[in-house]
């Protein structure tokens, strides 16, 4: 039996991506998840799939990190199903990426809003329960971008950043009513939705940006690893499952790299 058997979990952000593969993972691990998202259609797949391929119980629920009465009926409503809350995975985020004299300022800002704000959010309700329990594991799915600022990238990295601080201060609070708070920085997932799919995926800017094609893109990417290849979902659900077990007891206000060596410290 695994040690996350039955465990109740939330993972935001759930409905593609780096969230569905964390979902399916916590499933497979024996968890029964509440996919979270803005896009609902797509969460309610995305629970779907998952319990018909793992057996556990899913619950699809819409949301929008940055509104709190919705993130308070979020977690109001797992508990209602479920009658507690074990994990939270804080995987809500966003990048709008431009240089600092051509930034929009509200485009700035909404990264800011979801990718800490939103965090915050999260934190505050899933906090009121998981004190109350006296027990429970929160994960902030951050980035490398939150140790070692990014190019051209200023509200992205400053609101990983700032997730880091959160993530510490937050952790400290909690430590007394056995509730850990840790984040997990990855690198760049280059086969992810954001790398590649739709006009705006990062390989076709960057191909046009840089005249390159896009496998000359991957490659140049690639190369800045001292593994010499991109990180994958699997990596980031190793370390997402090792934080939420018990295995990782004695760890609390941690930012873990999986980055291949790209970044240390």
């Amino acid at each position: 039996m695994s040690a996350l058997q039955d465990k109740i979990a939330i993972v935001t952000g759930g409905a593609q991506g780096l969230g569905a593969a964390i979902c399916r993972r916590l499933a497979d691990e024996g968890c029964h998840v509440v996919v979270a998202d803005l896009n609902l259609e797509g969460a309610e797949q995305t629970a779907a799939d998952i319990a018909a391929q793992t057996g556990r119980r899913t619950l699809a629920i819409g949301v929008d990190v940055t509104d709190e009465a919705q993130v308070a009926a979020l977690v109001g409503r797992a508990v209602e199903e479920f009658g507690r809350l074990d994990i939270l995975v804080s995987n809500a985020g966003i990048l709008i990426a431009e240089a600092i004299d051509e930034f929009p300022a509200e485009k700035w800002r909404a990264v800011m809003n979801v990718n800490l704000f939103g965090y915050f959010l999260c934190l505050k309700h899933a906090a009121r329960v998981m004190q109350a329990q006296k027990s429970g594991a929160i994960v902030q799915i951050n980035s490398k971008s939150g140790k070692k600022g990014s190019y051209k990238n200023s509200a992205y990295a400053a609101s990983k950043f700032g997730g880091i601080g959160l993530t510490q201060s937050v952790a400290l609070e909690l430590a007394e009513c056995g509730v850990r708070v840790n984040a997990v920085c990855p690198g760049n997932l280059l086969d992810s939705p954001l790398w590649t799919q739709g006009p705006n995926a990062l390989f076709k800017q960057y191909a046009r940006k840089w005249d390159l094609t896009e496998a000359e893109v991957r490659q140049k990417y690639i190369d800045q690893v001292p593994m010499r290849r991109g990180c994958t979902t699997e990596d980031v659900c190793n370390a997402v499952v090792f934080l939420v077990s018990d295995q990782a007891s004695y760890m609390t206000g941690q930012a873990i790299n999986v980055t291949g060596g790209q970044e240390m410290g």
